[in-house]
């Protein structure tokens, strides 16, 4: 059996032969593009919808209730006689913060205790996994309904919740992946030359499992958008008068029931967009090989 001696000389050309950091759009293919394209233009919704309302999204006109499609509300008026582009345009960003909030907490909280754990091994993995289980017992949207009872519906509440209910999956993914990274060569390699251990985890470690934390916070954000979007449907979400794409397809349920669906199958549309968008994102930057990252 023939044996092998790492030098200075390996060791040194070992980490930068591996390239990660943050993932571009290279190898998503035109799918991948298209998807980049819509969550950019939702992105850009949200950020200024407010300002591009063509009119006053919270005024009531109970007289001109489920007004149909004219040349100056296109999409026609909802069971209080509100612009429903208007209402569409500034839901766009509690809609977006929500599962921002969500992905931000998640993805920090989860992969800080997955690499942590993936990295010490030993006790600190065991207590960390142990701790992970107790999480996957709860429900997301159950959590949520249950920090709503206690504190009261809001979309920081419901966030609050779900990014609990979504760290233990996110740190799985996020350990399997640091684990990995952690049994190639040049990771011994970097600690046969004198690196000390925290410096090769930071330095070398994180950046090459960012892409895949990348992956999942896309993945996420369309997992967490579809959750808060049917907790404001049961009203524990964004309360009125504020409103979110959830909060409308409830608000244009008994509409649909009269005949009137602009405004229930409006926001249904933009949910459904928007998520598929960030799914399909995600899904081809996670399959990504490591060559094309």
């Amino acid at each position: 059996m023939s044996s092998v001696i790492v030098t200075p000389a390996t060791a040194t050309t070992a980490a930068p032969s591996r390239r990660g950091g943050v993932p571009g759009l290279r190898g998503t293919g035109a799918v991948g593009h298209i998807a980049a394209v819509v969550i950019v233009l939702a992105a850009l919704v949200a950020v200024f919808g407010s300002w591009l309302t063509p009119h006053d999204p919270d005024e009531i006109s109970l007289s001109d209730a489920y007004l149909g499609s004219t040349g100056d509300h296109l999409l026609g008026l909802d069971s209080q006689g509100r612009d429903i582009v208007s209402r569409l345009l500034v839901g766009a960003r509690a809609s977006l913060l929500g599962p921002l909030i969500v992905v931000v907490l998640s993805i920090v909280v989860g992969s800080v205790l997955a690499i942590i754990s993936a990295w010490r091994g030993g006790a600190v993995d065991s207590a960390i996994s142990s701790v992970l289980d107790i999480l996957f017992a709860f429900p997301g949207i159950l959590l949520a309904v249950l920090v709503a009872a206690v504190f009261g519906p809001s979309l920081t509440t419901a966030a609050l919740a779900l990014a609990v209910a979504y760290t233990p999956y996110i740190a799985r993914v996020v350990r399997a992946a640091a684990l990995r990274e952690r049994s190639q060569p040049y990771i011994a390699a970097l600690s046969v030359q004198g690196h000390p251990s925290v410096a090769i985890c930071v330095r070398h470690l994180v950046p090459n499992v960012l892409p895949m934390i990348v992956a999942q916070a896309t993945i996420v954000f369309g997992y967490a958008m579809v959750d808060l979007a049917a907790i404001s449907f049961i009203g524990l979400g964004v309360q009125a008068p504020g409103t979110d794409w959830g909060l409308m397809v409830s608000g244009g349920q008994a509409g649909v029931l009269q005949g009137y669906v602009a405004e229930a199958f409006a926001a249904g549309l933009c949910i459904v967009v928007v998520v598929v968008a960030f799914n399909l994102l995600g899904e081809r930057l996670a399959d990504r090989s490591p060559e094309q990252r």
